[in-house]
């Protein structure tokens, strides 16, 4: 009885941390470059049932021995493995700003490799994004929407000098002093990559490998791949998923009260 408890307990956990995957989707579904998290469910290890008995030997003295009978397997319940960013590229609209820059993949080494923008964080981290929605910060120098240093080929912070500059589609940043190639990195398994807040990813990446395309499109956004319909609709079948196990969840409570309570008495 106590197993079931656990069961429908962990299959009510497992929904809700799907839940909450769910609902951070459909809230980043107008955030440039976010990629969607989908959960991996998993089951607990399966315990081998047996049935404890014993058989008499035909012997003088009638000895008896153990014996175990299988009975079948039980599962007990199911977890959230982990979650995963589908990085499929989303789609690319037109937003007129110059400081707005698209990555788009071309043709990749690898299935799982992708491409992205190299940033710095508060704590001077590489760090890696999407998310191309920059903007030039007081002292000249390209930044995310959190200030965050976009970085060069070389690693370094891109001094624009101010609005005035231009991107190529081969990534070349150019201004009217100097010519800087964009820091574009790419992992070869992004699955790899820990996602962070601000839209970064923290991991193992290397410069763009030969025989890897892309292009830069300035002024224009890679949209979030959310499809939020989808989302609603994965969001709508967990909570129900969620609804059935606590009516589980509640029948053996009801179970267990009337053990204690009815059953105790008339012994």
């Amino acid at each position: 009885m106590l197993r079931g408890f656990y069961t429908a307990a962990s299959g009510m956990i497992a929904q809700q941390r799907q839940q909450e995957a769910f609902a951070n989707n459909i809230s980043n579904a107008n955030t440039p470059g976010y990629k969607a998290d989908q959960t991996a469910l998993r089951a607990f290890p399966e315990m081998l049932m047996n049935r404890m008995g014993g058989e008499k030997l035909p012997t003088q003295h009638s000895l008896s021995v153990r014996k175990q009978e299988p009975i079948g397997s039980l599962n007990t319940g199911v977890y959230v493995q982990e979650t995963i960013p589908t990085f499929t590229q989303g789609d690319v609209r037109q937003t007129g700003i110059s400081t707005d820059l698209a990555l788009i993949d071309g043709q990749l080494p690898d299935d799982t490799g992708r491409l992205f923008f190299t940033v710095q964080n508060a704590a001077g981290d590489v760090r890696y994004t999407r998310n191309g929605n920059f903007t030039v910060d007081g002292e000249g120098y390209l930044v995310t929407n959190q200030g965050y240093y976009v970085l060069d080929q070389a690693g370094e912070p891109i001094q624009t000098d101010g609005l005035e500059f231009t991107v190529t589609s081969d990534g070349l940043l150019q201004t009217a002093d100097a010519t800087i190639p964009l820091g574009i990195a790419y992992a070869a398994d992004a699955n790899e990559l820990v996602k962070e807040g601000d839209n970064l990813y923290a991991g193992d990446a290397v410069a763009v490998p030969a025989g890897a395309t892309f292009s830069i499109k300035q002024g224009f956004l890679e949209r979030s791949n959310v499809d939020a319909m989808q989302s609603m609709t994965q969001m709508l079948e967990s909570y129900r998923m969620f609804e059935t196990n606590q009516r589980v969840l509640k029948a053996y409570d009801e179970s267990m009260g009337k053990a204690v309570s009815e059953i105790a008495r008339l012994v």
